[in-house]
């Protein structure tokens, strides 16, 4: 038996005993590009009578094959109709109208036209069943019909295959019952339901096959009538090959209708980057004649390249359009450019003809003679005789811009004559190298489309790639989500409550949503709005059984609000009925008039408040209704007003769709509706965990698959160095993650091609028992190993090889196959986006247990200022008790607006006793009471109202602490420990902080050593005489705004600062730790705070709690920072903001003036100094210096500034 088979092969699974020269090629050549033969293009392999094994066994995987069987000896009876484009084959159907259930159509085609009608019936009503070419893609279009007033359409499209005018055969089956289909192409089937309401399809007269009735109305644009060969038509179990025989349908419309398949004299020839076809031409001759088809992906190439006498032309596709460039050296060297087309690139067979008649150039694309383009020569055209397709590699004084071609041409003209390319098959004519003949090797790459979730796909002969833009998912094939899960996940990012876009199933086919993400001390709400504004007013139906159906829409799909409910561990949502003589669900044991839709559109009838099984509403559940007897304050039916409101909380059953109102109907019934937004808290998914605890412990789950696109993200924590996080298997195929060492991650896996292994390596260590992410991906094109979304290693596949990753085992998690097993907790295991139950598998496994401790370790850096880290069973918390601060992470500012006569008083001391006041905590806090030798204190203030006293800290004895703002703005410590005659005062002299805007004020003492910071000025240093004492003796009372106080207090402080009291914005005021404003304002919680005066909570005293140091560019005070000022004097800025000459005079006068000031007052302190007063104590440096401010600039040689007064000063 003879066989001739062109096979597409790879040496490691050939597997015959036979000697014969094999040519192994890729797999994504197109079929019948490889053969068994002495050279490509022609051959064959037959066994001889002498060998052992007759038959050849491959095994093709994912390969593609072209496979022809030649049997001689048998009759055949041939089942082939050829169609010339005039014929078409009419069946007449028994019954004039046909109603069909169900359908089951099969045929095979071979043909090289993309666009043509293969099969077409049509109803009077609007139904049909079209089965045509389109660009070289099947499509399949049915309707079974719209409704009457067109909303409801029918129409339903679906396309398969590509590239499908090759000349190959090609099977089609098409399944239909009611409005299910499968659309089966070449083995590869697509299920679809189609559009509409109907089931039957409604056919009048006939179906036609191979074009349409005269008759016909075409749903789309002109049809054409097919060209090629047809065999095995069946339609609904009639055999229509075998009837066309046996003439017993109507084929009148053939002019000469044969049953046998006659060859295409197309002869392509393929091309790839190293070819090169030499073809004749006439000599010496003033006309230049080529035409000839090509199709391609690559945007430019040489489609020919022919010399001239002199000169030379070069047609090439260059970025999707042909252009020709003629070049002309006599003389001096010129070129005459000519282009036309676009997009041809598109692996469409396109027509190209260039003709040059002594001086006039023209070129036709497509046989499109209306958009010739035209050209002048300036020179007669002389041939050269030799013309070379698709490659020229000479390098020569005059070489085309482009070398090569990747591609297919077909019925190249040459002179007017259509080249025999078997005579150059056969050497008789021309010559070619590495040029493959009789056939079309290109294939389509973007079908099937490997680019997920709506990206583009685009290619070329080698490759393809995915747009992503615009589709939230990145990656190779566009696979992965760019945003997190769940807010969960952005709590644990560090992010605060924001608008937020999640993906709840990662690389699923969900897409990309918006929720509010409300991230409070213990919990995150992630909610989820509605369109029904509240009380809304509910209309009575046309009738009075009517009854008025209120649909809520919610910002996503039902599917995309599923998903977050089903990972929540609790959801609610408020619902609230106000009516007037309105009832609701009247009693238990009735109908309700009202009732509420949820998920998957099921009816409940119990409102807020209640649950499931229980028809009543929140006052029936606390037995407070308004009359006792019904369970709803709405059903007692009154002519008042009444409301029932309350949360629906079984998540299962939520979110709410519909509301259906039925008792509005009557006279005088009025109803008001509020569904408030659905609220979910939590999410199951990401704290799903598992601790192994031995190295032989393991999960075990479904397999995983991954054939050609798939992902796993999970993350570990561990103190050891190395064990297998999971591991899948196939017969030769696996894919293993694992922790090769400390600091090593590894991703392996075989798909045929060999194993391959990737890592990734961490700059810390990987065991330090904190939570670290890995994410996996492979597919077709790469594969991509991430590790704390900072190190990434990526591999891309190879260009030819084998891309289907074949499993069957288990998917292990821990340990397999006598791996090292992993010790530690994985947790929030994601494949292809779908979360593995780790703690479910681990109930019911011994050597794992679900859950895992710890998480503090590695999130508890999001609590800032100091708040304590909680741990808790799937999460952490911040605990802010011990700060000035709130918040999900202890960085919301606790502040107050305080009006005249405001003050906040706080006791850390009984008036009766020395006892304490408030309980201390941990000994190694810092502490507030007793005799302190250190304190700490820190707030924040914005005022415009001077004078007043910001804090004052009292004592039972004369010691004291006062912060306080001068009648000019400025700001003073006083001190007095005790032993000085008069009170120690800090001074900063000629910055006014009562300007309205936010400042910063952090005081600490330690002993005799005082460190004061403000705003974001560098820290200065003060130090107690040695005269005076250390210690802060019973510290007693902590006032913020004003002092109300009995005892000795400072006379100074009393008749210049006390009246009328501090009006403005105090924030975050901690002394050690205590925080008397917080307590004032958190009245829950019990504290010896107290308030007189109005208090209002605000942050408006708010400012950044730290400010990096500016560089030498900006900052005012450093000698570099080129034009740039820092001013003293806000009002001295024009208000067009333009200096002005006098401004500038004025400016100096005023420098001269102020300096004269500042020197007074140096004196006048200096003979205070020499009278034992300690007003101030500045830094090293400031006996020399002006003022305050010029002790800092003394003290700190980056401080050298010039000043001018016509800029403003900003604190920020």
């Amino acid at each position: 038996m003879p066989l001739a088979c062109p096979l597409c092969l790879s040496p490691h699974w050939l597997t015959f005993r036979q000697r014969c020269e094999v040519i192994c090629l890729d797999s994504d050549f197109g079929a019948g590009y490889a053969k068994l033969n002495r050279r490509v293009g022609n051959g064959g392999w037959s066994p001889l009578d002498s060998d052992r094994y007759q038959w050849l066994q491959v095994d093709l995987r994912e390969g593609r094959i072209g496979l022809r069987v030649e049997l001689y000896g048998c009759a055949y009876w041939a089942d082939v109709i050829s169609f010339d484009g005039q014929g078409v084959i009419s069946y007449r159907f028994r019954q004039k109208k046909m109603k069909i259930l169900k359908d089951v159509i099969s045929l095979k085609f071979k043909t090289t036209k993309g666009d043509a009608i293969l099969l077409h019936g049509e109803g009077q009503q609007g139904d049909y069943i079209t089965l045509e070419l389109q660009r070289a893609k099947l499509l399949l279009q049915i309707n079974l019909g719209s409704n009457q007033y067109a909303s409801i359409q029918g129409h339903t499209s679906v396309s398969s295959g590509s590239l499908l005018d090759d000349d190959h055969w090609h099977s089609v089956l098409i399944e239909r019952y009611r409005r299910s289909v499968n659309f089966t192409l070449d083995q590869h089937t697509q299920s679809f339901r189609t559009n509409g309401e109907f089931d039957r399809l409604d056919l009048d007269y006939e179906i036609t096959f191979g074009g349409m009735p005269v008759s016909a109305k075409p749903s789309s644009g002109a049809r054409e009538n097919y060209i090629g060969c047809m065999e095995a038509i069946h339609y609904n179990g009639d055999n229509i090959t075998n009837l066309v025989r046996r003439r017993k349908v109507d084929t009148s419309s053939f002019h000469n209708l044969t049953f046998s398949c006659t060859e295409s004299r197309s002869f392509p020839a393929f091309f790839n980057s190293t070819s090169s076809l030499q073809l004749p031409g006439r000599t010496d001759a003033d006309t230049v004649s080529v035409r000839l088809q090509f199709r391609t992906w690559n945007p430019s190439g040489l489609l020919f390249f022919t010399p001239l006498m002199p000169g030379g032309v070069e047609v090439s596709l260059v970025e999707g359009k042909v252009t020709v460039h003629i070049y002309v050296t006599l003389g001096k060297n010129t070129r005459v450019d000519i282009s036309s087309g676009s997009g041809l690139n598109d692996g469409q067979w396109h027509s190209v003809h260039f003709l040059a008649l002594e001086s006039i150039a023209m070129l036709t694309i497509n046989g499109d003679e209306m958009s010739t383009v035209r050209a002048a020569l300036p020179i007669q055209i002389r041939s050269g005789g030799d013309y070379f397709f698709g490659g020229y590699f000479p390098r020569t004084d005059l070489s085309p811009s482009q070398r090569s071609f990747q591609g297919c041409m077909q019925l190249i003209h040459v002179d007017d004559q259509l080249v025999d390319l078997q005579s150059v098959e056969q050497g008789m004519l021309g010559s070619f190298e590495n040029v493959s003949l009789d056939m079309c090797a290109i294939i389509d790459r973007c079908v099937p489309n490997h680019c997920e979730h709506g990206s583009k796909c685009s290619q070329t002969g080698d490759t393809f790639k995915c747009a992503c833009e615009g589709t939230g998912y990145s990656g190779a094939t566009c696979h992965n989500s760019v945003y997190e899960q769940s807010c969960e996940e952005y709590k644990h990012l560090g992010r605060s409550s924001d608008t937020y876009w999640i993906d709840p199933d990662g690389s699923g086919p969900l897409e990309p949503f918006r929720v509010t993400c409300n991230v409070m001390e213990d919990k995150v709400w992630t909610t989820i709005v509605n369109d029904l504004p509240a009380q809304s007013s509910v209309a009575a139906g046309s009738r009075a059984e009517d009854k008025t159906v209120l649909t809520l829409n919610y910002s996503m799909s039902a599917e995309q609000v599923n998903a977050v409910t089903s990972s929540a561990e609790f959801c609610e949502q408020h619902v609230a009925y106000m009516c007037y003589k309105s009832r609701l669900l009247n009693s238990p044991d009735g109908s309700p008039s009202t009732w509420w839709v949820g998920r998957g559109n099921e009816k409940h009838f119990y409102w807020g408040g209640s649950g499931p099984g229980v028809q009543k509403c929140t006052c029936g559940i606390e037995r407070n209704c308004t009359d006792p007897r019904y369970y709803c304050n709405c059903d007692a039916d009154l002519r008042q007003w009444k409301e029932d409101a309350g949360m629906l909380m079984y998540k299962d059953h939520l979110p709410v769709s519909q509301v259906v109102v039925g008792d509005v109907h009557r006279s005088g019934s009025e109803a008001r509706l509020t569904v408030g937004p659905l609220r979910c808290q939590g999410d199951r998914h990401f704290w799903n965990a598992a601790s192994f605890n031995t190295p032989a412990s393991y999960l075990h789950f479904p397999t995983f698959q991954a054939e050609t696109s798939a992902d796993v993200s999970f993350y570990f924590k561990t103190s050891a160095s190395h064990g297998v996080f999971l591991e899948n298997l196939g017969n030769l195929d696996f894919i293993r993650l694992e922790l090769k060492s400390a600091t090593v991650v590894s991703l392996s896996f075989d798909v045929g091609n060999g194993p391959v292994e990737l890592t990734v390596r961490s700059s810390t260590p990987l065991n330090d028992d904190q939570w670290h992410r890995v994410e996996a991906e492979r597919n077709i094109k790469e594969a991509v190993l991430r590790l704390d979304k900072v190190h990434r290693e990526a591999r891309s596949a190879p260009p030819q090889g084998h891309t289907h990753l074949q499993l069957f085992s288990q998917l292990f998690v821990g340990a397999s196959g006598g791996q090292r097993g992993f010790l530690g907790c994985i947790r929030s295991l994601k494949v292809n986006g779908v979360t593995l139950d780790l703690e479910g598998r681990a109930k019911v496994t011994p050597g794992v247990k679900p859950g895992c401790s710890g998480h503090c370790s590695s999130y508890g850096m999001h609590c800032q200022n100091e708040g304590k880290c909680i741990e808790k069973y799937n999460g952490y918390s911040c605990d802010c008790s011990l700060t000035a601060f709130d918040g999900p992470f202890c960085n919301d500012d606790v502040g107050g607006y305080f009006e005249s006569g405001t003050l906040v008083r706080y006791d850390l001391m009984s008036e009766s006793s020395s006892s304490p006041a408030v309980k201390e905590g941990n000994s190694g806090v810092l502490s507030a009471v007793g005799n302190l030798t250190r304190e700490e204190l820190s707030f924040s203030f914005s005022t415009s109202h001077t004078p007043a006293v910001l804090i004052y800290i009292s004592s039972k004895t004369q010691d004291y602490l006062a912060v306080v703002l001068r009648h000019n703005g400025t700001l003073q410590i006083r001190y007095n420990l005790g032993g000085l005659r008069e009170s120690f005062t800090i001074s900063l002299n000629h910055r006014n902080m009562a300007n309205g805007q936010p400042h910063n004020v952090n005081l600490s003492r330690q002993d005799r050593l005082i460190q004061l910071q403000v705003d974001h000025y560098p820290t200065v240093s003060y130090t107690f005489p040695e005269a005076s004492d250390t210690e802060f003796n019973l510290v007693k009372t902590v006032f913020l705004g004003k002092v109300f106080e009995t005892g000795q207090i400072d006379p100074v402080l009393i008749e210049r600062y006390n009246t009328p009291g501090f009006v403005g914005c105090l924030s975050r005021v901690q002394f050690n730790r205590i925080t008397p404003l917080k307590a004032a304002l958190r009245t829950g919680v019990p504290s010896t705070a107290s308030v007189q005066g109005v208090l209002v909570e605000s942050n408006c005293g708010a400012s950044p709690l730290t400010v990096p140091p500016m560089s030498a560019v900006f900052d005012p005070w450093h000698p570099d920072s080129t034009g740039v000022q820092f001013p003293f004097n806000e009002e001295r800025v024009s208000r067009d903001g333009v200096n002005r000459d006098s401004a500038i005079i004025g400016g100096i006068i005023a420098v001269v003036i102020f300096s004269i000031l500042c020197t007074l007052v140096f004196l006048v302190r200096h003979m205070f100094h020499h009278k034992g007063s300690y007003h101030t104590n500045e830094a090293k440096g400031a006996e020399s210096a002006d003022c305050a401010d010029a002790a800092i600039i003394v003290n700190d040689p980056a401080f050298t500034e010039t000043i001018d007064e016509s800029k403003k000063e900003w604190f920020i």
